[in-house]
Formats: structure tokens, sequence, C-alpha cells
């Protein structure tokens, strides 16, 4: 029982993925029509794309060039903007989560130099702000975004057309922000002096390039599982224990679940009645209380206006601690370090968060 206790507190996204499904399996029993639930194809560009960027990582990619830009900087308020940006180009390739694990430790090294603790809450909300936002731009930016690609058959034009406009917007707003970090000098660590290897760098970052061919349909979605498979197999065999299994399982389990209540006249009839015309502002809500990912898989069962809900789990992103698993990650990597102020935090994220999420609301519903 302390196993499992444990396991709900350290996945709780899964747990109450897993139990929902569980539950909708006795009202709609098992059968061939299973089958068809899960999305294969998000399933196998969301694995193949976690383990490109496990490669890489453990290639020393995002550390090299990090301190490549930061021996650039010279204040705390230009380490800010720096980390900042890099947070938001970052996360639309490798996506928000996989950014803020690299770049939040790398910022909590930084600022025990500087000794700033205020700074530093500001710093990392903010990176967590900017990773959500770039996440947005793109369809491999976050699972939610790759699964609403692939389910609404979303071209790369339309979707960039869809989320430019609250993207910069937001943006604008966040690197507006980082003027409230003060100007006081500071200092790179130094490097350790050791080089990115050449070969596993390189076929990784074919990996990588394989998974947006996919992404966008350019080649079918198995080459990017071979080619993991190959990759690894060539350079690092570790990488498969670096993949997110949670958060596959987690995709699993919702899809079966939204699968068995589609199929109950009752409450897909519910649901089609709310969104009807709601998409964007029903489903920023929803994320507020279950996360926009699981928002994302629930609702596109429900509407057929993709663009609507893709901005409105995006948007939701913002807000509560638990509305972007991503903002959850930097919290949790926070949290962890000595003398953590968690409190203070929770306080600047939230209103930061909110302020957010009002105004992406308000530029959306001005240019609709």
């Amino acid at each position: 029982m302390n196993k499992v206790l444990r396991f709900i507190k350290a996945q709780p996204v899964l747990a109450a993925a897993f139990l929902l499904a569980v539950a909708t399996v006795f009202i709609v029993p098992p059968d061939k029509e299973y089958l068809g639930y899960c999305n294969r194809t998000v399933l196998i560009e969301l694995f193949a794309l976690m383990a490109a960027v496990a490669g890489l990582r453990s290639a020393g990619i995002f550390d090299a060039a990090t301190r490549a830009i930061l021996r650039r900087t010279g204040n705390v308020r230009r380490l800010g903007a720096v980390l900042t940006l890099i947070c938001f180009f970052s996360a639309m390739l490798v996506t928000n989560d996989v950014a803020l694990i690299t770049f939040v430790p790398l910022t909590l090294l930084i600022y025990k130099g500087i000794g700033d603790k205020r700074c530093l809450i500001l710093t990392v909300v903010l990176e967590t702000a900017a990773a959500n936002l770039g996440s947005m731009m793109t369809p491999i930016g976050n699972p939610q975004n790759l699964f609403l690609y692939d389910k609404y058959g979303l071209t790369a034009m339309t979707f960039v057309r869809t989320m430019l406009p609250v993207g910069a917007v937001g943006l604008a707003a966040v690197m507006g922000l980082t003027l409230l970090l003060p100007k006081k000098k500071c200092e790179a660590p130094d490097s350790k002096g050791e080089k990115p290897p050449v070969i596993k760098t390189a076929v990784f970052t074919g990996l990588f390039l394989l998974c947006i061919a996919a992404v966008f349909r350019l080649v079918p979605d198995w080459s990017c599982l071979v080619g993991a498979v190959l990759a690894a197999a060539v350079c690092d065999r570790k990488v498969f224990a670096k993949v997110d299994y949670t958060l596959l399982a987690t995709f699993v389990c919702f899809f079966i679940f939204v699968g068995n209540i589609a199929r109950i006249d009752a409450v897909s009839s519910f649901f089609s009645r709310i969104l009807d015309g709601r998409e964007l502002i029903v489903s920023a809500a929803l994320s507020q209380f279950i996360s926009n990912v699981p928002a994302a898989v629930m609702l596109a069962e429900f509407t057929d206006k993709g663009t609507q809900l893709l901005l409105g789990v995006d948007i939701g992103g913002f807000g509560t601690i638990i509305a972007s698993l991503a903002s959850l990650i930097s919290f949790q990597l926070y949290r962890r370090d000595e003398g953590a102020e968690t409190g203070r935090y929770f306080l600047v994220f939230t209103v930061i968060n909110f302020a957010l999420l009002g105004l992406l609301l308000a530029v959306q519903f001005m240019i609709s």
C-alpha cells in the first residue's frame, strides 16, 4: 500500500488516467473497437522524439551550447533574458519538459554564485512561462500539439498562423518582465572543456530530423521507431531508460478512457453540447484542473474545431501550477534546491501565470 501511495504521489496524472480507464472498462466491455482507440502515430513519434533528445542531452549538446551563450552575459538582467529566450526557442524543438529539465538545473547552479533568491525565483518562473510559450509554436513543442496536429490533420502553415499571434504577445510580455531583474554583475560557471562526441551527436541529430520529417508527414511514422532502435544500438542503449514511459502510459490510459466515454451516448451528447462554440474557453478552463495534455485528448473526441481546441489547451497551460506538466517539473526542480522558498515561488508563479492566461485569452478573443 505504501508503494502504491508513493506512486500516486509521484505520478498523479498517470494514476488518475489509469483509474478513469479502468472505470470505463466496466461500462464499455473490451471489444474489437478498443484496437482503434490509441493513436499509434502519436505514440511512436513521441517515443522517438524523447529518445533523440535523450541522446543529444547525454552527448552534452545542450550544456555546451548554453555555456557558450552564457559567456556573453555580464549581469543578472541580461542573464535572465538569455535564459528565458533559450527556454523559449529550445522548447520549440525539444519540448517544454526537456527544455526545463535541461536549463532550470543550470540556472540553479549559476544563481548559487549570485546569492539572490528572489531573482532566482523570478528567473525560473519566467523560464517556465517562456518554455510553455515556445512549445506552443510548433507541432513537436509539446505532447498535446503533436496529438492535435495529427488528430485534425493540420498543416504546418495553419498551425503557425494559429499560434503565432498569442505566442508573440506572450513572449513580449515575458521579456518585459525580465526588466524587473537587477543589473547586478554575474558570471557563468566555467566549462569542463569536454567536447560533445561527433558520431553520437550526428546520429541522434539525424534521428531528431527524421522525427521532424515524420511529424510533417514526409516519411512514415514507423521509420522513427526503426531509427530510434538503430541509433540506440549504435551509440547509446541507455537512452531507452531515459524515455518518459509514464507520459506514454498516460496517453494510452486517456485514449482508452476517451474512446469509451465517446461510446456512451449521454456523455458524448453532453460534451458536444457544452463545447459547441466554446472550445477555447472550455478547454482552457478544464486544463486548470487536469492539465492541458489530458484535456486535449479528452475534448478532441467531441469537436471538429481543432484550431480552437489547440489554442485553448495551449493557453490553458498558464494559470494553475498543474495546468501544464512542465510547470510542475520546474517547481519540483526548484523545490529540491537548498534554501528553496516554495511559498514565495508559488505566489510569484501564480500571479505571473494568471496574468499571462488573462492576457493571451484577451488577445485571442480580440483577433477571433
